[in-house]
């Protein structure tokens, strides 16, 4: 691995679309701050006419749009070296100017739903205020979870103590802990970090899969107490907001901010539920083409084709993502080519850096992509997902204001699961070796496996865990690894749950944004239709409008346009019959 300082810069983010240094940054963090002021002068005046309403949230919205570049290029900056004091020094600056931004504006919705509704509804349809009827529509919703302006600014005060579970936890995983060399392939010490644990759980040999395992999970061990209660605290921050706010649980609470129904989350654990003999199925294939007597927790991650290289240089994986995304249209490609030329990727491990990969949307400039590529299958498929992620950022800025232009988490997962779906339906259309062809539907399995099963059983957790705490049981580590153990136990029946495996919910990140990850199963589902759509119909025309729409509509709505209806079980139901197909289509293939 090597030091950040020397890695070439075309493989590092390029900054200065967002500030030419750190010295205009500064410049534009003290005019924000002096702003903030002028953004409180203004309770007590939203809903005199539209025209008042209209000029403050003109003005609110200018500020937030500059307050979001400033947080995002610290952040980003300290995503690069978590270690390095002057970004987390920024970051921190960064997050105070945020919170005081909110603590100002914490009386807009309070003040907007102390109007009689009957006027507050005739401002909404006034032509002037067009640009924010959704958003009124979407806070007048709100107003049974909408306190006084006083409360309202109290939990706006707490926003900044309430990052501090999640941010200690990434300060503890990205730079205090550190991995004991493990065994590589040539039977000699090699490094174990974040980005190398999944290599080495790809690997052929079993002994060189089962070292790293159990000492990638021993660091956690270690720290099992303090992530316990670091977690344990999250939860009870969200149940905590959950009741002020009047809500029946954390998982509604979450579920509200998309206007997603329950019954979507309960529908999609009952659809995985229902699929689970098919999972039991593929753990039996893995067995029987590994060769072993039994499955472990190890043993899930590596390929089931032996001698199959798969691996992709990064030249090689942009090439890749560009040929799969060539239905999307020409505008598409030629945004995919700007992302690899104008530095929006940073693509290396550097130590210090923020692990795994993800995209970060920047409004009015271009999104940014963070990778770990080390060079497995995986990485390209990363690549895709994340790239995916950017154009939708992309094309929701460019077609809709900044007070609309941030689509919802629950579409979030989607267009980047297109993107993976597309690649790997193009790796199979030109693949004619029956080796790689049946490595390239071990992938699509794992990604089955590992998006939609893995990510419900996240999400059954979380559900299980804020129940726990909602009901008073203490969430201790015995309490949680029972609670994960018996959830392994039901999801990959037929396989060997280890006991230290119990501890793997202590290395999710994601579960610091509580009620997020089972969007990457109904994403993955939904992804699955719209790109089969794409490619039977040679027709990108509905989904690219879907990559529009921002958050200028109802996240369940916006999808309907890509010909998704998330509220009828059959896209789901669907997906998982892909996945019963692809095992069939494997077996044949390898005579399992």
């Amino acid at each position: 691995m090597k030091n950040r300082n020397e890695i070439s810069s075309e493989f590092k983010w390029d900054f200065t679309p967002m500030f030419e240094s750190d010295a205009a940054w500064e410049a534009a963090y003290d005019d924000a701050k002096s702003k903030i002021a002028e953004v409180s002068a203004l309770a007590g005046t939203l809903t005199e006419s539209a025209a008042s309403l209209k000029a403050a949230l003109d003005k609110i919205y200018a500020l937030a749009e500059k307050i979001e570049l400033i947080y995002i290029y610290a952040h980003l900056h300290k995503d690069t070296d978590n270690g390095n004091s002057l970004y987390q020094a920024m970051d921190a600056k960064a997050m105070s100017l945020y919170v005081n931004f909110s603590m100002a504006t914490s009386f807009v919705d309070p003040e907007i739903l102390a109007t009689d509704e009957k006027k507050l509804c005739e401002l909404i349809e006034d032509p002037s205020l067009k640009d924010y009827k959704h958003i009124l529509q979407n806070t007048n919703r709100a107003r049974p979870h909408t306190l006084d302006a006083k409360t309202e600014q109290i939990l706006a005060m707490l926003g900044e103590a309430a990052q501090t579970p999640s941010n200690a936890f990434d300060m503890l995983e990205a730079v205090d802990m550190t991995f004991p060399d493990t065994t590589g392939e040539d039977g000699k010490p090699a490094p174990l970090s974040h980005g190398a644990y999944r290599v080495y759980l790809e690997s052929s040999n079993r002994a060189v899969r089962r070292e790293a395992y159990e000492k990638y999970f021993g660091e956690f061990k270690k720290h099992i107490n303090t992530i316990t209660a670091l977690y344990s605290g999250s939860v009870k921050q969200d149940t905590f907001f959950s009741r002020v706010k009047n809500f029946p649980s954390s998982c509604e609470a979450a579920l509200f901010g998309s206007n997603v129904p329950l019954s979507v989350y309960d529908s999609l654990v009952e659809a995985v539920h229902d699929g689970l003999p098919t999972m039991k199925e593929y753990i039996e294939t893995r067995k029987k083409l590994l060769g072993l007597d039994e499955v472990h927790m190890y043993d899930l991650y590596c390929p089931m084709i032996k001698s199959v290289d798969m691996r992709s240089t990064y030249e090689e994986a942009k090439e890749l993502v560009k040929k799969a995304c060539a239905p999307m249209g020409e505008e598409y490609v030629s945004l995919l080519e700007r992302a690899y030329d104008e530095r929006w990727i940073d693509v290396y491990e550097n130590p210090g850096k923020t692990t795994g990969a993800f995209s970060c949307g920047v409004y009015g400039v271009h999104p940014y992509v963070l990778l770990n590529f080390s060079g497995a299958l995986d990485d390209a498929f990363t690549l895709a997902h994340e790239l995916g992620h950017s154009m939708h950022s992309y094309f929701s800025s460019r077609e809709n204001s900044y007070a609309n232009s941030e689509y919802k988490i629950f579409c979030a997962e989607v267009a980047s699961t297109v993107n993976e779906v597309m690649l790997v339906k193009y790796l199979l259309g030109v693949e004619t070796d029956k080796a790689r062809r049946a490595a390239l539907l071990n992938h699509l399995l794992e990604s089955f496996r590992t998006t939609v099963f893995r990510q419900t059983l996240f999400a059954e957790f979380e559900r299980k865990a804020h129940e726990m705490d909602e009901a008073g049981v203490p969430l201790t580590v015995e309490s949680l690894n029972g609670l994960y153990r018996e959830l392994n136990l039901l999801y990959y029946d037929g396989a060997v749950v280890d006991d230290i495996h119990d501890i793997e919910w202590a290395r999710i990140p994601h579960f610091y944004n509580a009620f997020y990850v089972y969007q990457y199963a109904t994403g993955f589902c939904s992804a699955v239709k719209i790109a089969n759509d794409i490619l039977t119909s040679g027709d990108a025309t509905n989904y690219l409008k879907f990559l529009s729409t921002g958050g200028s509509d109802y996240s369940i709505e916006e999808l309907k346009i890509a010909g998704v209806d998330l509220t009828k079980p059959e896209t789901v139901r669907s997906s998982l019959k892909v996945f019963d197909e692809t095992l069939k289509e494997f077996k044949e293939l390898v005579g399992a």
